[in-house]
């Protein structure tokens, strides 16, 4: 009798190249036996049209076959069911290696060596490897699934934004999918809206402060109130400050420290604040993104709470009614406020009161791990 194929997964996730059909030990031992197909088709009670049709590997054996076959041929039930089910696997791997051919294409639109450089995806060798390695990152079977999720919103209660319009929808996706993992990492606590706007205080004393370790305090701040904040660096072909959408019953707030400068950083993070707080649960905000008019208002709407937070609405008038300043007078406007100096710098820049390179000495540099 044939040795057939085993395709049990070790720890090590290792497949047999190939697997039989029952039908040809079936075969093997009918011939062992010396019984003609009429017998056997006789004492297993089954027409002979099925008992040739299993011999020539064109139907399976159902566990009822296989209880029926154990009383006539003596080998047990559970050995023609393995045998078949493994047949059944092997069957399915070789149309899953045609899947990801055909996914290759779509494979080489991601930025993998940025991504396998970042630790997102593994080392990979040829393009099989990397199209699995991708569908493993996003936990897609290919192409298809991707393009049913991210393109054509086929799972709005998940993903309420179509990357159909996206400069780069491919780089965007694998950004937004690392965070949707690193969120995944940390504790789930339930989300208390009235205890995250208490703490939009503390959050403000931090960045004012802006010690060594402000991530982690954030994270640690946000997750007491059932937010979830990320760090995700950027990827070249998704230029984000950040993202905000929520995963199931918890709000996540993803951040890129674009620029490396804390007044980009904090204006992002109270930015995606006011997502949360002021427009619920059913979108996703992306910048550099073809909004709608009503959603262009909800981006104004989570701006202005940005300000209202990083700068204060007093900040805010008496720079709209000042021209440039001396860094002096950015120190003392800041301490009288209540924010950091880098705030101010950055909004002069913004309105074009001083020059791009102006105040860097004010800027904290982000660069966190």
């Amino acid at each position: 009798m044939k040795k057939q194929a085993s395709m049990k997964t070790t720890s090590n996730q290792f497949h047999q190249p190939i697997a039989f059909h029952p039908g040809e030990t079936l075969r093997e031992k009918l011939f062992e036996l010396d019984m003609t197909l009429k017998e056997f088709a006789l004492r297993a009670g089954k027409p002979e049209k099925t008992v040739i049709a299993v011999l020539n590997g064109d139907s399976s054996i159902t566990h009822e076959m296989a209880v029926q076959f154990e009383h006539v041929l003596k080998i047990p039930a559970h050995v023609w069911t393995s045998i078949q089910c493994d047949y059944d696997e092997y069957l399915a791997r070789e149309e899953r290696k045609e899947q990801l051919k055909a996914s290759a294409r779509w494979g080489k639109k991601f930025p993998v060596a940025e991504m396998v450089k970042k630790g997102w995806l593994p080392v990979a060798a040829t393009a099989h490897e990397k199209t699995e390695a991708l569908c493993a990152f996003f936990g897609m079977s290919g192409h298809s699934a991707w393009e049913d999720y991210y393109l054509n919103q086929e799972l709005k209660v998940a993903f309420r934004i179509s990357l159909s319009h996206a400069k780069e929808p491919h780089a965007i996706s694998a950004w937004l999918r690392r965070g949707e993992l690193q969120a995944v990492e940390l504790p789930t606590h339930p989300y208390d809206e009235s205890g995250f706007k208490r703490a939009l205080e503390r959050i403000r004393c931090l960045m004012v402060q802006h010690p060594a370790d402000v991530l982690q305090q954030l994270q640690k701040i946000c997750l007491e109130v059932g937010v979830k904040v990320v760090y995700t660096p950027c990827i070249k072909k998704a230029p984000l400050n950040g993202c905000s959408r929520w995963l199931k019953d918890n709000p996540l707030i993803q951040l890129s420290g674009r620029y490396k400068r804390n007044d980009v950083f904090w204006f992002t993070f109270f930015h995606e604040a006011g997502h949360i707080l002021l427009h619920g649960k059913k979108d996703i905000f992306l910048e550099d993104y073809d909004y709608s008019e009503v959603d262009r208002k909800k981006e104004d709407e989570a701006d202005r709470f940005a300000v209202r937070w990083t700068l204060t609405i007093e900040g805010d008038q008496e720079l709209k009614h000042r021209g440039s300043m001396t860094e002096r007078e950015i120190v003392a406007l800041a301490k009288r406020i209540n924010t950091h100096p880098a705030i101010i710098v950055g909004r002069l820049q913004h309105d074009r009161k001083v020059r791009p390179t102006f105040g860097h000495r004010l800027l904290e540099t982000i660069e966190f791990k």
